[in-house]
C-alpha cells in the first residue's frame, strides 16, 4: 500500500456467528486526509470503525493504525487515536471542565500539561464560557463540541468519528465540520462514518459500504463521474402518471424519488430539459418544476445500491 498511509486495511472481516458484518474490506487512508465511510444503517460502518479503534477484534484480515497492529496490540491503537462515538460518551452529571479532566486522566495527562490542553480545547470548540456548566444541561450541539474536545485532548494522530452528527441540528453540523476541516489542515487524519450524504462532500475520499462490503471508493467527484454519468434533472410538483411517461422516454437511465420530487438521469444523448418539459406538458403536468442539476453522493448511493440489488444501469 502507499508509503504515506497511516491506516492500512487488508481483507478485514468480522463475523457474528453466521452473520458477516464486514466482508474482506481493503483500503488505505493517507496522513492528513478526511476519509468518509458511508452507508445505510447496518452496512458495516460502525463494526469497521470499532475494529480499527481496537474495540473489537477482527475475525480475519489485517488492520494497521498509526503503525500499530489492531489485532495484536489493540491497547496500543487506543493510545494513538482519538474516538468519538455516535452516542455522546460524556458524563452528564459532571461539568464541562470535569469531563475534560476525567478524559485527560484517562489519556495519562496531568498537571500543567493537562491544564494547558483543557484551555486550548475549550477555546478551539468555543466552550470557554461554559466550562462550569453541567454537561447534561447543554444543548446537543454543545455536547457534541465537548465530546470532540475530549477526543482531541491528547493530540492524537488519527481522529475516529462514528456518526458524530447524528441527531444534531443543521447549524451545529456545519460548525462541527468547520472544526473537522481545521483539524485536518493542521495534520490530523480524520476517519468519519456517516449516513448523511451531504456531509461526505467535505471528505477528500469516500468509501461506500453496502451489506458489509466496500462497494465503491474514490473522491466525491470521481464517484459521481464513475457511477452517475450523463444528464441529471430534478423534477417537482408532478403526478406519478406524468413521471411514468417521462420514465418511458428513450435514453432515460434512472428515475428515483428524491425529497419532494424526483431525480432523473439520462444518457448524454438522452432527453434534456426541454424534451422532458414537453413530455410533461403532453401529460397534463406543464406546471411541474424541472431544472438541470449536478448529481449528488446520494445519487451515487442509490446507483451503487441499485446495482448491488440487481438494478439496471
Amino acid at each position: 500500500m502507499a508509503a504515506e498511509a497511516i491506516i492500512e486495511v487488508r481483507e478485514l472481516t468480522r463475523k457474528f456467528g453466521a452473520f458477516v458484518a464486514v466482508n474482506r474490506v481493503s483500503f488505505a487512508v493517507q496522513k492528513g486526509e478526511i476519509f468518509g465511510y458511508l452507508g445505510a444503517n447496518g452496512a458495516g460502518k460502525s463494526t469497521t470503525i470499532r475494529m480499527l479503534c481496537g474495540l473489537l477484534l477482527p475475525t480475519d484480515g489485517e488492520a494497521m493504525v498509526a503503525g500499530v497492529d489492531a489485532r495484536r496490540d489493540p491497547e496500543g491503537v487506543k493510545r494513538a487515536i482519538g474516538y468519538m462515538s455516535q452516542r455522546f460518551s460524556l458524563y452528564l452529571d459532571l461539568t464541562v471542565e470535569e469531563n475534560l479532566e476525567f478524559f485527560g486522566g484517562a489519556y495519562r495527562l496531568s498537571g500543567a500539561r493537562l491544564r494547558g490542553r483543557i484551555a486550548t480545547m475549550l477555546a478551539e470548540v468555543g466552550l470557554e464560557e461554559n466550562r462550569g456548566a453541567i454537561t447534561g444541561a447543554l444543548p446537543g450541539g454543545y455536547r457534541q463540541r465537548l465530546a470532540l474536545a475530549c477526543a482531541m485532548l491528547h493530540e492524537p494522530q488519527i481522529l475516529f468519528l462514528d456518526e458524530p452528527t447524528a441527531g444534531v441540528d443543521p447549524t451545529s453540523r456545519r460548525g462541527f465540520w468547520r472544526q473537522i476541516r481545521a483539524l485536518a489542515s493542521a495534520g490530523t487524519t480524520i476517519f468519519v462514518t456517516t449516513h448523511y450524504m451531504d456531509e461526505a462532500e467535505y471528505c477528500d475520499r469516500v468509501g461506500l459500504m453496502v451489506d458489509g462490503q466496500l462497494a465503491a471508493l474514490d473522491t466525491p467527484a470521481g464517484l459521481k463521474k464513475q457511477h452517475v454519468p450523463g444528464r441529471m434533472l430534478q423534477i417537482k410538483d408532478v403526478s406519478a402518471a406524468a413521471m411514468a411517461a417521462v420514465r418511458a422516454m428513450p435514453g432515460v437511465i434512472r428515475l428515483d424519488p428524491f425529497g419532494a420530487g424526483f431525480h432523473l438521469r439520462s444518457r448524454d444523448d438522452g432527453p434534456g430539459l426541454e424534451e422532458v418539459r414537453a413530455r410533461l406538458t403532453q401529460h397534463g403536468a406543464g406546471t411541474a418544476w424541472v431544472e438541470t442539476i449536478e448529481p449528488t453522493l446520494e445519487d451515487v448511493f442509490l446507483q451503487v445500491v441499485g446495482q448491488d440489488e440487481g438494478g439496471r444501469d
